[in-house]
Formats: C-alpha cells, sequence, structure tokens
C-alpha cells in the first residue's frame, strides 16, 4: 500500500467539494439471461466530499434516489420501482458513506457503508482519481470514477424468474459504478 498524502496527489486542496450532476453519472450493470448485461443509471442523486488536509482522513456521503432508475424501458424502470427490487416507497435512498481512503497501486481504495433497502454493507469502491482543473469560470474541479460488485441478496434484493434454458434472469452480483466531477465550494 502507498501512503497518501496531500504530496502525492497533484493539485490537491482541503476542503468541501459538492457534486456538479451535470457531469456525473452514477450506474450499474447486471448480469441478463446469463449472455448479456442490462445497464441503467439513477438521475437524481446528491454527494459531498470533505477533504482533510490529510487526504486519508476525508470522507465521501452519497444519496441517491432509487426512483430515479432509468434503464430506457419504461416497463423495467416500473417494475423495478416496486416491492420485488428497490422499494422506493418505504426506502427512497440508497447511501454510501465512506469509512476510509487508501491507495493500492495505481488505484484508490474508497471504503465504506452502503445502505439499500434498510441492509448496511461494507463495501469497497475501486477507482481512479482524474485530477483537479479550473474550467473557464474560474471553479475548481476535480474528477474520479470507481467501481464496485455487490451481491444485491445481500440488500434484501432477491426477486428472479427462472428461465426456460436452465439458470435464472437475473444475475446475483450488481457492479455499481460512478463517473463523478465535483466543485470546490468558496
Amino acid at each position: 500500500m502507498t501512503t497518501i498524502t496531500a504530496d502525492t496527489i497533484p493539485g490537491y486542496r482541503a476542503g468541501t467539494w459538492v457534486i456538479d450532476p451535470t457531469h456525473t453519472e452514477i450506474g450499474f450493470s447486471v448480469r441478463h439471461l446469463a449472455i448479456s448485461k442490462v445497464r441503467g443509471v439513477f438521475e437524481r442523486f446528491d454527494a459531498t466530499v470533505v477533504a482533510a488536509e490529510n487526504p486519508a482522513e476525508s470522507s465521501v456521503t452519497v444519496t441517491v434516489e432509487v426512483a430515479s432508475i432509468n434503464t430506457n424501458n419504461a416497463d423495467r424502470d416500473a417494475h423495478l420501482r416496486t416491492n420485488d427490487f428497490f422499494a422506493p416507497e418505504q426506502f427512497p435512498t440508497m447511501t454510501f458513506v465512506s469509512t476510509g481512503l487508501r491507495v493500492d497501486g495505481d488505484h484508490f481504495l474508497l471504503d465504506g457503508d452502503l445502505t439499500l433497502r434498510g441492509v448496511t454493507k461494507p463495501i469497497t469502491l475501486k477507482g481512479e482519481f482524474g485530477g483537479i482543473a479550473t474550467d473557464p469560470w474560474g471553479n475548481t474541479k476535480a474528477a474520479a470514477s470507481g467501481t464496485a460488485v455487490i451481491n444485491r441478496h445481500d440488500f434484501g434484493v432477491s426477486w428472479n424468474a427462472a428461465i426456460e434454458t436452465g439458470g435464472f434472469l437475473l444475475g446475483d452480483d450488481v457492479t455499481l459504478t460512478i463517473d463523478a466531477q465535483f466543485a470546490l465550494q468558496a
């Protein structure tokens, strides 16, 4: 493991960074029919990074409105908004709260607690830091991306259907992805 310090991150700036939703995507993919993947995104979310003087002591919080799911199929999205899947009336949000940041080679590992359908489990997002830049309007921006694989059954998302050729309609593992851009608050 590499030690993470402000000096190891070019342009590092301590402070509060808020999500830039127009330059951020939070999505997922899951096996379908055991031969392909279905992908989707969440259209409403919020995230904040509190970058500490010591980057290893920084924190990240993310809140996703699960009813904002979009897989480009209205019928499927309606099913995902039922108790078979996200149950948004009872559990309107999915949250991630970081518990630690570390470096492994070229990757950042962001440990945290994911809460979905009222169940909280530890996960690790494996990601890359894109860097820090100033946009043409003088705003300081930072970008990062990450992925984590979760077992949907761990969070009570267990609906499935047997398929004629054997196996099930949906895979157990879901890959969560985030490509995020944040703006430093003055």
